[in-house]
Parts: C-alpha cells; sequence; structure tokens
C-alpha cells in the first residue's frame, strides 16, 4: 500500500466524516485516492484534489471522479518501472483508458502479463500505444 500523503492525513484529521469513510475504503480504493491526488502537475490543483477527495469521501464515495482504475498488476508493474510510470503520468486519460482496457480484454493471464510488459516497455522507451 502507499504511503499517505501528509496533505492528505492532515485534511482527513480536520474532516471526521470523510476519516471513517477513508479508513473503511480497501487498500485499491485508498492507492487510487493518493494516486489521482498525487499525479496533480501544479500545487493547487493538488490542493483542490485533495479537498475534493474530502468532500467526496464525506458524501460516501468510494472512488475518485473521472478517474480510471488501474489494475493492481499493472500499478505494480509500473511501480517497479519509474521510465514506464513516468510516461504513464504524462498520458492522457484516454490513452490510459484505452491500454488498460487493451491489457484487460487479454483472455489468458500469460497473455495479460506479456502486455502488462509490452506496454511497460513501450512506455519506457516513448512509444505510448501498443
Amino acid at each position: 500500500m502507499e504511503k499517505q500523503p501528509a496533505d492528505l492525513r492532515k485534511a482527513l484529521a480536520a474532516a471526521p466524516a470523510a476519516k471513517a469513510q477513508w479508513d473503511d475504503l480497501t487498500p485499491v480504493a485508498r492507492r487510487d485516492f493518493i494516486s489521482w491526488i498525487e499525479s496533480a502537475k501544479q500545487a493547487e490543483t493538488r490542493k483542490r484534489r485533495v479537498e475534493r477527495a474530502c468532500s467526496m469521501l464525506a458524501a460516501g464515495k468510494r472512488r475518485p471522479c473521472c478517474y480510471a482504475v488501474v489494475p493492481l498488476d499493472l500499478h505494480n508493474a509500473l511501480k517497479a518501472a519509474p521510465k514506464a510510470k513516468a510516461q504513464w503520468s504524462d498520458l492522457a486519460s484516454d490513452a490510459r483508458r484505452d491500454l488498460i482496457g487493451w491489457i484487460e480484454s487479454a483472455k489468458l493471464k500469460e497473455t495479460r502479463k506479456r502486455r502488462i510488459d509490452e506496454a511497460c516497455a513501450k512506455l519506457a522507451t516513448a512509444k505510448l500505444r501498443p
């Protein structure tokens, strides 16, 4: 599980309803919120996302809005490949969605793993589409 950012931890401490919902989330849902917040390129955007996350959690939402959920096996592969992860962060949301769709359309476990490996290799060399 990813470490909770200090700004999110502070915001949750000030919002008991959001904190209670956060504590009830699965590790994958928490990771998605953290990834969504950390993908902000500007400080203002990050601040807004932390505030929005607290609002969504307090309202009972369990996932960040409009955020492509990254499958755990792809997330782990990107985490292990820093160059690929950096390129992933630069992809537009539709390109991420297409890549996730291509990976998830694999019928066999071996095919899925091969596609994840291929995606990471292409991302690492800046060839963004499979």
